[in-house]
């Protein structure tokens, strides 16, 4: 267990190392990501960055369980 949490703390570090990266190609605003904006409100749901990450993470762990 605690190898697992080590692991997920140092991804975590490096996608937060690799966020403003991520954010000069696109990730976060696909294609699909709902935006609404209001008087004084915005509301913003990255639903196909959600889906796209998910498939990475779940692949990932694919090849470390193999």
């Amino acid at each position: 267990m605690a190898r697992w949490l080590i692991i997920i703390g140092v991804a975590l570090v490096v996608i937060g190392l690799l966020w403003p990266v991520l954010a000069r190609i696109g990730i976060g605003h696909l294609p699909g990501d709902i935006h609404f904006r209001g008087r004084g409100w915005s509301f913003y749901f990255p639903i196909t960055t959600c889906i796209i990450l998910s498939a990475a993470v779940t692949l990932l762990f694919w090849l470390f369980n193999r």
